[in-house]
């Protein structure tokens, strides 16, 4: 491996993790999900809370899919890793995707509320100066290899959430990752404005296939993400298991031939191993090595299922209700406006970042998370979201900070006692009270017996 795919993996590794979903955002949906569900969640810590009651229908539900039992309570759980062990605490649960609690809230949100996603929304962008409305369309598509489930059904290995959004003239591109964030519900006023947009005819089209049209482009660049990391590990694998078994393999063949010879000049080992059990060990190596092999090649054989619709919501610009309210707003001029100091904030910041010897690097558009990258002298690449007019949410990212957890208190550091000595006693570290322990004066053996 060069230094070229050290650095390749690194920049890969530090997108990842500036892509990653936040713990914040975690913490934010199951904290009002658990909840809607009929469970009782407190926070007793900072970041750390107690479980007292996991509803029936949860756990239910892990029984039925077969998936790691659930408690009926949960002493801690916390959604920091820093968090899960802290001094004098109970050790936490880390709830994070994949934990069955998370999960199984998750599936019973989208099991219950996943009609209200295909009945749709009226959404208003209050920074977007246009006049022009727009359909969010939501797409789900996955990505499955050959392994089968408990069901008989391929193992789904990805799922992904797209949105697309489709104009007046049928044109659909790509909204980025939460573009609902930077929007609101319509409050009833507005939607009685905006009723001639509502019953206009291009709304009830069918946009649905614009935007599959647009989603099959997207599965097919989800599906080659998919496979390049993949392939990559499954081919490590094969060659790792390859090389362990076969060497165990090889010494058992190898140990069943001299065992064979022993045998025939009527020399026993001690040990009680004979010829068969080698031979029968060998073979057992064999298809487990064959029973691997197949589950890797099941591995690689990824396809990509079609994307399926699952909601909708039309988007209602601020230009275009304030010209459907008769106001004298000039949005073209505020859309102007906005766009020049964005680019001026974006060009203020990469001028700082030269100036301290740093290599910026301005995102598109519609990058997805952030707005530059910066690569410093002997340091990992960093990623930074700009502070612009409409407050660095040009993405539909929607928040500023990355969480990156509280930091651990630094905890008091006493001198070490030297070798030998008593740690309590007076020649050694005290204890927190800050109260010296007196050494007991020593008494004779026969004093003792007195």
């Amino acid at each position: 491996m060069t230094m070229a795919d050290v650095e390749q993996i690194r920049d890969e590794m530090e997108r990842a993790d500036a892509r990653r979903l936040q713990p914040h955002f975690i913490r934010s949906f199951f904290l009002a999900a658990f909840t809607l569900l009929g469970g009782t969640i407190r926070e007793r810590k900072p970041g750390r809370y107690e479980i007292t009651h996991v509803p029936a229908e949860l756990r239910r539900r892990d029984r039925r899919d077969g998936c790691a039992p659930l408690l009926r309570r949960y002493e801690r759980v916390t959604f920091h890793k820093e968090l899960i062990a802290v001094d004098g605490r109970p050790l936490a649960e880390f709830c994070c995707p994949g934990h069955p609690l998370l999960d199984g809230t998750i599936d019973l949100v989208v099991e219950r509320y996943a009609s209200l996603l295909i009945q749709g929304a009226v959404l208003v962008d209050e920074s977007d100066p246009g006049e022009r409305p727009r359909v969010l369309v939501y797409l789900q598509h996955a990505i499955q290899d050959g392994r089968l489930d408990r069901g008989g059904n391929r193992r789904i290995v990805s799922k992904r959430f797209e949105f697309v959004e489709v104009d007046q003239d049928g044109g659909a591109r790509g909204a980025g990752w939460a573009p609902y964030l930077d929007c609101r519900p319509a409050t009833p006023e507005e939607l009685e404005v905006a009723r001639p947009v509502l019953d206009g005819r291009w709304v009830r089209d069918d946009l649905e296939a614009r935007s599959l049209d647009h989603g099959v482009a997207q599965a097919r660049d989800h599906l080659e993400e998919v496979r390049r990391r993949t392939l990559d590990r499954v081919e490590r694998t094969t060659a790792a298991v390859r090389e362990r078994l076969l060497t165990e393999i090889r010494y058992w063949d190898h140990r069943a031939n001299q065992l064979k010879d022993q045998e025939l000049a009527g020399r026993l080992p001690k040990s009680g191993m004979n010829s068969a059990k080698a031979r029968q060990r060998a073979d057992e190596l064999e298809a487990r090595l064959k029973r691997r092999l197949d589950e890797l090649d099941a591995e690689r054989q990824l396809s990509a299922l079609p994307p399926v619709v699952a909601g909708g919501a039309l988007i209602l610009p601020a230009g275009l209700l304030a010209r459907l309210r008769g106001s004298v707003a000039d949005p073209a001029g505020r859309a102007r406006e906005t766009e020049r100091v964005e680019h001026a904030a974006v060009d203020a910041v990469l001028a700082v970042e030269r100036s301290l010897g740093r290599t910026p690097v301005e995102m598109p558009r519609n990058n997805k998370g952030y707005d530059y990258r910066v690569q410093g002298p002997r340091r990992p690449p960093v990623v930074h979201r700009g502070q612009g007019t409409r407050g660095g949410r040009r993405h539909g990212d929607g928040h500023q900070e990355r969480d990156r957890g509280r930091p651990q208190q630094a905890r008091p550091v006493h001198p070490r006692p030297r070798r030998g000595a008593n740690r309590w006693s007076a020649t050694g570290p005290l204890p927190a009270t800050g109260v010296r322990r007196q050494r007991r004066p020593a008494v004779r053996r026969h004093q003792r017996d007195l």
